[in-house]
């Protein structure tokens, strides 16, 4: 039977003082649903509120899986996401959020997306997500009242990358925050590709990981 993965995404469409655009970035959404579309996975999306979400990253919209996803059926999907609220997320194998700017605004307080991965992680599915992607482990409890992130091994958006990014715009450091919870925060090359899994937790770095994130969860439900 195939499996299932959930692409959850944010809705969030403006960031910071000065109101920069954001959105999810390109390749951070069309990688891994290309990954996952080609060892035959069913793939829905969801959004926090099933709003079509903007774009960002656009400036690679030609490069060969951007615009297979753009053209295709993925971008077509996304449009077309059900409201987080609405799925039945107990019959995903996997959860992956993708990145860009925007879920630094919508995803970091959301009680219903942290019980929805504290469920997924509990019931032994693979939770996952790329770049500012891993806020959404931000301030997830577990039944016990530890917080998920306690003594995982992650990555995400380094602050060495925030530096010359988004400083000015993002609310908080992604990779301090994360810290703070008690993650062993792991950063490789800048805008280089890195990924990590630790148990059923995949972390990607930036958007060039995006992509060997998904492979390691694929990895993870072939095992």
């Amino acid at each position: 039977m195939s499996k299932k993965i959930l692409i959850i995404v944010s809705n969030a469409k403006i960031i910071g003082p000065k109101h920069r655009k954001t959105g999810v970035y390109l390749p951070e959404a069309a990688h891994p649903y290309s990954e996952f579309d080609a060892v035959g996975y069913n793939i829905d999306f969801a959004s926090l509120t099933g709003e079509v979400p903007a774009l960002d990253g656009m400036e690679s919209k030609d490069e060969s899986q951007n615009a297979k996803f753009l053209q295709g059926k993925g971008w077509e999907k996304m449009q077309n996401n059900t409201k987080l609220a609405d799925v039945d997320v107990s019959v995903y194998d996997a959860i992956f959020v993708s990145g860009g700017l925007a879920p630094m605004v919508d995803m970091p307080e959301n009680l219903l997306l942290k019980k929805i991965i504290m469920q997924t992680w509990e019931r032994g599915a693979v939770v996952s997500a790329v770049c500012h992607g891993p806020v959404a482990f931000l301030n997830v409890k577990l039944s016990d009242g530890t917080f998920l992130l306690k003594g995982r091994n992650i990555t995400a958006f380094t602050n060495e990358e925030e530096e010359n990014y988004a400083k000015d715009d993002v609310p908080f450091s992604l990779e301090t925050a994360l810290s703070d919870q008690g993650a062993i925060f792991h950063a490789g090359k800048a805008w280089a590709s890195y990924s990590i899994a630790d148990g059923n937790m995949v972390t990607g770095q930036n958007p060039a990981s995006a992509g060997e994130t998904a492979r390691k969860v694929i990895a993870l439900l072939r095992a």
